[in-house]
């Protein structure tokens, strides 16, 4: 391997070159896994070691014989647990569903991995029933994150093992998914990529729902070329490279207002320095009031689509198998039960009328910039009590959940120097401008991402 952290482009060159095969990536990977003193127990439910190593070796015989492969062909990558794999049952991070017969077909976001020759080593861990973003889960245990990992720091949520499988080279890649930041906190907190894509890029059948209205599917990857691949299979494209974008010119806007309330002064000072940056690059920093932004709150009062929706699809579950959640996931299904049918046609009107609102005040702009994550990742041991989980779990989810409710796409930069605690820098944009978004986000990259990233 070329290094570390490899690209699943310098992956794809190793394999074609003949540096590596796909049963080496796959027996790396499966070791890492392995290793009683990593996190693997932690960040996978499950382990498909067998069918890792057949695909593995199908991948690599059909290489040796001159086929006509994906150049990806061969590369192992996870899957949450919220996604159907053939064969599997899936749990969502419960032990809920684990009585449930296995599923009959692959998600289509999995069958799509499959076809573009990735290799599925196993199940990652995460919130259960993904509500929540800090990654915390009572059943199989919570992977910490790497920013001091003997001190145990969350991983994000709600697609926590996806990240720390990426981080701890125990995939190359990892299918998330993102209702409310599921896919940019857990980056923004594990030094990585995370592409949040315009929810109906994606088809979402297969993938067990959190809110019908808001959920995507999207990867938590090295590079955003790791991501845009990902996302080009997940979205039935051609995987072609981004177009080049010139930051020289572009117009950022900064949202002044509810995104910026409560940050941690090390997520200010790595923010500041990242604006800096593009701004000395040519971008066009705008600092102006996106009141769109401080609307959602008050617009989420009852809990919103994921209280509604999720207690729509749990409530027979609760019925009878309360007492197996997780408590601090069963009360915020819960709070479903507070919306009437005219509060939801409310809801449903008011997000009609903000995105519609919001997406007429971007299209002047490239990219909204802030904060991907108020916070850094706190300790897992200071969220014990109730109230300080509700409050970091809010802080958590706050600016990712903005970009969900306009409909958006976006995208999570590492930004944190050597030595820092993790943040991320978010770039998003409208409804459908997800290839633009991912070549600015490529641009950014190479100026506010540090090398040790």
């Amino acid at each position: 391997m070329t290094s570390a952290s490899p690209t699943l482009a310098a992956l794809a060159r190793d394999l074609a070159a003949g540096r590596t095969t796909s049963r080496d990536l796959v027996e790396e990977c499966l070791a890492r896994i392995a290793d009683k003193d990593g996190e693997g127990a932690r960040a996978f439910t499950a382990v498909d070691a067998d069918g890792a190593r057949k695909a593995a070796g199908a991948m690599d015989q059909m290489r040796a014989a001159g086929a006509l492969l994906s150049p990806y062909a061969g590369i192992p990558v996870s899957i949450k647990d919220l996604f159907d794999i053939a064969g599997q049952v899936t749990c969502a991070g419960s032990v809920v569903l684990k009585d449930t017969p296995p599923a009959s077909a692959d998600a289509i976001a999995v069958a799509r991995l499959r076809r573009a020759g990735f290799v599925v080593i196993g199940r990652t861990n995460m919130t259960e029933f993904a509500y929540s973003g800090l990654g915390i889960n009572p059943h199989y245990g919570t992977p910490r994150s790497p920013w001091h990992r003997a001190e145990g720091h969350v991983p994000g949520g709600s697609s926590s093992g996806a990240a720390i499988s990426v981080t701890d080279g125990m995939a190359h890649a990892a299918l998330g998914t993102d209702t409310g930041g599921s896919c940019r906190i857990p980056a923004a907190f594990n030094g990585l990529v995370g592409f949040k894509p315009t929810a109906r890029r994606v088809p979402l059948d297969g993938a067990l729902p959190l809110s019908a209205h808001l959920d995507s599917i999207g990867p938590i990857a090295r590079s955003v070329a790791c991501c845009a691949t990902v996302d080009a299979v997940l979205a039935d494209e051609s995987v072609v490279p981004l177009p080049l974008r010139e930051l020289a010119g572009a117009r950022l806007l900064v949202p002044e207002g509810v995104a910026f309330e409560n940050i941690e002064p090390a997520v200010a000072t790595a923010f500041e320095r990242a604006v800096r940056q593009l701004e000395s690059a040519g971008a066009r920093i705008v600092r102006r009031a996106m009141p769109e932004f401080d609307e959602v709150a008050t617009i989420n009062a009852k809990g919103g689509f994921t209280a509604a929706e999720s207690y729509a699809w749990h409530r027979w579950l609760l019925g009878t198998k309360k007492d197996a959640y997780d408590p601090r996931v069963s009360v915020r299904i819960m709070r479903g039960t507070e919306q009437s049918a005219a509060d939801f046609i409310d809801l449903m009107a008011a997000r009609r009328s903000l995105v519609a609102r919001a997406s007429a005040r971007l299209a002047a702009f490239d990219a909204v910039v802030m904060p991907t994550v108020a916070i850094t990742p706190p300790k897992i041991e200071d969220l014990a009590d109730d109230a300080a989980y509700g409050r970091a779990n809010l802080l958590a989810l706050r600016n990712c959940t903005l970009i969900n409710m306009i409909d958006g796409c976006a995208v999570s930069l590492p930004i944190n120097a050597a030595g820092e605690p993790p943040v991320g820098l978010m770039l998003a944009g409208i409804a459908g401008a997800d290839r633009s978004l991912l070549a600015l986000a490529a641009a950014a990259e190479g100026v506010v991402v540090p090398a040790a990233n």
